[in-house]
């Protein structure tokens, strides 16, 4: 998408408020799609130009919650494109409890979770996988985004019936309680997990995880700063841990950090030993130690 030099100027005064006096970094998405979302919300509000549509962002708070919600854009499913969760099913996650102790603990992180419909079909693959007592005891899920409004969605565990028909029947009468026009997803799959907000730019990655799931997440981001989060997912990641991206995102330019297992199902292991873990832990401090991160929630010291 085209635009001159002051609008340039204008757009990147724009996200620097946004990081400045909200404490939300834009700075690192992928331009034309900003563009996209932010004219969107300057439509809907009769705002003439970027200068215009930061006066409307000062003067009301709640349109600043509508343009971060738009550029967000939370679009999500479980058992999203079905063939690679068919080989987690079956091929890596046989192949991750296989490599543990019976009584070892499975960390698993659903990194850009939106409202929670990922971090709970990672849940329902592990307990059929491990049988539900094993699941309760052995597995915890780190389920984060950056959008409250969609973790708030996703502890409640609660979905429409139509946002439920991607769960195969037999997983569905299984795991998920029917009630008034929805569903919601039962006590013991929901207990292992825990939702809370964290910002894959800034903030120190959880650590010792086996299987990360961070899809269609990267592709809203530059590329330097797609390398950034890369370098700390790799932090994340166990020796012996898996990465899960979406149909869209390649890692082709980083083989020093992760290694295909099966690239058309976009899954990747950790190269071991590249020296980037303690390079990104030192140089950005884990989220509980910032102001105002979320009570309770401490990513990086778990």
């Amino acid at each position: 998408m085209i635009m001159d030099e002051a609008s340039r100027a204008e757009l990147e005064a724009l996200l620097e408020d946004l990081k400045v006096e909200r404490g939300f970094d834009f700075t690192g998405y992928k331009r034309a799609s900003l563009v996209r979302r932010i004219r969107r919300r300057m439509s809907e509000v009769g705002a003439g130009s970027l200068a215009e549509y930061r006066d409307r962002l000062e003067e009301d708070g709640d349109e600043f919650i509508r343009l971060f919600n738009t550029i967000l854009i939370n679009v999500t499913d479980f058992f999203r494109d079905p063939e690679p969760w068919e080989h987690l099913r079956t091929a890596i996650i046989p192949r991750l409890v296989g490599s543990k102790d019976a009584s070892e603990p499975i960390r698993v992180w659903s990194a850009g979770c939106a409202g929670g419909q990922e971090a709970y079909t990672l849940a329902m693959l592990l307990a059929e996988e491990l049988g539900m007592e094993r699941f309760r005891d052995r597995v915890k899920i780190f389920a984060t985004d950056v959008d409250e409004m969609a973790l708030s969605e996703g502890r409640q565990g609660r979905y429409p019936a139509d946002r439920v028909e991607s769960v195969p029947e037999a997983l569905r009468n299984r795991y998920l309680e029917a009630d008034d026009g929805g569903y919601t997803l039962s006590e013991e799959l929901r207990r292992p997990i825990v939702f809370g907000r964290h910002d894959l730019i800034q903030e120190a990655p959880i650590r010792r995880i086996d299987l990360l799931a961070c899809r269609n997440t990267l592709i809203y981001f530059k590329a330097e700063t797609q390398s950034s989060i890369l370098a700390r997912l790799h932090c994340a990641l166990e020796e012996s841990g898996f990465l899960f991206l979406g149909s869209a995102e390649m890692l082709l330019m980083h083989g020093h950090l992760f290694a295909p297992v099966d690239l058309r199902q976009r899954i990747f292991a950790k190269v071991p030993g590249s020296g980037e873990r303690g390079r990104v832990i030192a140089a950005h401090r884990p989220a509980w130690q910032r102001p105002g991160s979320a009570e309770g929630f401490h990513p990086g010291g778990i």
